[in-house]
């Protein structure tokens, strides 16, 4: 029997989310924060819509820096925000490719509380504009006087930190998909495809409970190819020698778990099994290296430590880990240089990888939540030893 919990968050959530966000606002000198990208939109308002796929309605929310928000969206959306605990919706007819939301939104931006003149916007790392630069321009041109500046740093000062009912969601996904890796070496045999596998890994997902149900499936003798190891999965069968690899980024009401698992088929070199060996014990250091205080760039340190051998350059690619939520992958990265100090509420996928022979590398991945005292392991550890594929 699948577990169930609460579906959506209470509105005290969202508004918590908004006095943080106001909190920063008046740090940052701002008068307000204008989002234009679906899960950034989401985190503030809860609403069910998957607009991200489609560039012909634009989306917008207005959060002021004293007061509860406004969302301007296309009619078609009015009754899912509606829905939502946002009071104050305003919509138009679109698409109207003459003014799609263009007049109320500047409307609403010349209406704020003017103390600081600035406006912050999805501008910078990891953010995405959610309008034509065009269109941008006109609102710019249309409220003078006010300045639009990069809202990254404060978007993503709130959102790495996840309060207990988001960590709920996350955990969630991740027990469906460990259900399903756990079943993997009952229904993958010998001769099947990498299309084959993942198709019934992510019908199992579907199954268990799951919403989105992304999945990478790929194969080779003594492990998948370095370069192309988030390719799609190929007609390719699996054969004795090869080691399989399985990620995934199921959700749970649009929250992410994105962890990996690996499988020998039949019997695999003593390479390889050396190798495995090597990236989880290099996890384990991550694991343990994981907790509040330090920088996300220690954490990639404490894995680098164990992977480097016998003088042979460490194989990563730019990062062995990332923040995850609302997006698969978020802020911040388990890399040299990165300097985000960890706090508890962060959720980090701990990922270190090797190319322990030229071509052929072997990936672990977990997800830990920071705590007070340290971190705590979402994911079911990965055994030591590969589970074996007949």
């Amino acid at each position: 029997m699948q577990s169930t919990i609460a579906r959506g968050f209470q509105t005290s959530e969202f508004e918590a989310r908004v006095e943080r966000a106001q909190a920063l606002m008046a740090d940052q000198k701002l008068d307000g924060l204008l989002l234009t990208w679906g899960d950034n939109i989401r985190y503030f308002t809860g609403i069910e819509a998957g607009f991200e796929g489609s560039h012909t309605r634009p989306w917008f929310l207005l959060v002021p820096a004293a007061g509860e928000p406004t969302a301007i969206v296309p009619a078609i959306g009015e009754a899912l925000m509606s829905a939502t605990w946002v009071k104050d919706i305003r919509s138009w007819p679109s698409p109207r490719p003459e003014d799609e939301g263009t007049t109320l939104l500047v409307a609403a931006l010349a209406s704020l509380p003017r103390r600081f003149g600035r406006i912050a916007a999805e501008f910078g790392i990891e953010t995405r504009l959610g309008i034509p630069v065009v269109q941008l321009n006109q609102i710019i041109k249309a409220v003078p006087g006010v300045e639009i500046v990069d809202g990254a740093s404060l978007i993503w000062s709130l959102r790495m930190i996840k309060s207990d009912a988001e960590v709920t969601k996350i955990q969630r996904a991740v027990d469906i998909a460990g259900a399903v890796f756990a079943q993997v070496p009952d229904f993958v045999h010998m001769g099947d495809t990498e299309q084959a596998i993942q198709k019934q890994f992510r019908l199992r997902l579907l199954e268990a409970g799951a919403g989105q149900v992304g999945a990478l499936c790929r194969s080779g003798p003594g492990g998948p190819e370095a370069r192309s190891i988030i390719g799609p999965a190929r007609d390719r069968q699996i054969s004795d020698g090869d080691l399989l690899f399985i990620d995934t980024g199921a959700t749970v009401e649009n929250y992410f778990c994105d962890y990996d698992r690996n499988y020998q088929v039949g019997s695999v070199s003593d390479a390889l099994l050396f190798a495995n060996e090597r990236v989880w014990e290099a996890n384990e250091a991550g694991l343990r290296a994981a907790v509040p205080g330090v920088t996300a760039g220690h954490v990639f340190e404490a894995m680098a430590k164990v992977l480097s051998l016998r003088d042979r350059e460490l194989n990563s690619y730019g990062r062995m880990g990332h923040g995850l939520g609302l997006r698969v992958t978020e802020p911040p990265s388990i890399k040299i240089g990165d300097n985000t100090l960890l706090k508890p509420g962060m959720v980090l996928c701990i990922e270190p990888g090797y190319e322990y022979e030229p071509g052929k590398i072997v990936l672990h991945e977990e997800t830990v939540v920071i705590t007070a005292d340290g971190s705590r392991l979402l994911t079911p550890r990965a055994p030591k030893q590969l589970p074996r594929i007949q």
